[in-house]
C-alpha cells in the first residue's frame, strides 16, 4: 500500500510538472539572432583538437558577442541607421567585445576583460568606441566621455557583395588582427594589436 501511495504521488507531481512546462510561454525567435566571433575563429572548438599544441594554438584571443539585423531591401547607412549617430554595431543589446589579453587599439593599451562596442557613423569614417558601459539595450544611454577606454577613426570601404545580415569576423594581420564589420554595402576594419 505505501508503495502504491508512493507511485501515485510521483504520478501526480510528474503531470503536475509536465502540465507546467507546457503552459510556459516562449519568447519567439528574434528578428535579430545573437552570434559570437571568435579570434582565431576555432576557439570555441580547441578541446576536439588532438594535440596540445593544436589546442594552444587556438586559445581565445577576442570575442565578440552581437545580434545579427537583416538588411530587408532597406538601405541601411545613412537612412536606416543615420550618419552622426552612435550605433550598437548590430541590434538588441550593445555588442559585447572580450579580450582574453591586454590588447592595443590605436596606441592605447586595453586590459583583459568584457567592454561594449560602440561606432559613430558617417560616410566616410566610423568612430570605433570600446566602453566599460555594459550590459545595456542599444546606444540610448551611452556617455563616451565617461566609460570610452579606446577610440579609433576608421575608413568605411565598400563590400565585395552586399551583406544580407550584419556581420562581424576576424582577419589575422602581421602586427594583430583586424575586425571585420560588414552590413549592406559598407564594412570597416577595426585594427587590435597584441
Amino acid at each position: 500500500m505505501k508503495q502504491f501511495v508512493t507511485m501515485l504521488l510521483v504520478i501526480v507531481l510528474a503531470i503536475g510538472l509536465y502540465q507546467n512546462v507546457q503552459a510556459q510561454e516562449f519568447p519567439k525567435l528574434d528578428k535579430s539572432p545573437l552570434d559570437v566571433a571568435y579570434y582565431p575563429a576555432r576557439a570555441a572548438f580547441r578541446n576536439f583538437e588532438k594535440t596540445p599544441e593544436a589546442k594552444a594554438a587556438n586559445e581565445p584571443m577576442m570575442r565578440v558577442i552581437y545580434s545579427r539585423p537583416a538588411k530587408n531591401e532597406r538601405k541601411v547607412f545613412g537612412e536606416l541607421e543615420k550618419f552622426g549617430t552612435i550605433w550598437r554595431v548590430g541590434a538588441n543589446e550593445a555588442t559585447e567585445i572580450q579580450f582574453f589579453k591586454p590588447v592595443r587599439l590605436n596606441g592605447t593599451a586595453i586590459q583583459a576583460g568584457r567592454y561594449s562596442l560602440y561606432a559613430q557613423l558617417a560616410e566616410k569614417e566610423w568612430t570605433i568606441y570600446i566602453s566599460t558601459d555594459l550590459d545595456g539595450w542599444g546606444a540610448y544611454a551611452f556617455k563616451p566621455e565617461a566609460s570610452t577606454v579606446a577610440k579609433i577613426a576608421v575608413p568605411t570601404q565598400a563590400t565585395p557583395s552586399v551583406v544580407e545580415n550584419c556581420s562581424i569576423m576576424f582577419d589575422k594581420v602581421e602586427d594583430g588582427v583586424h575586425m571585420i564589420i560588414a552590413w549592406d554595402d559598407t564594412m570597416v576594419r577595426v585594427p587590435f594589436q597584441f
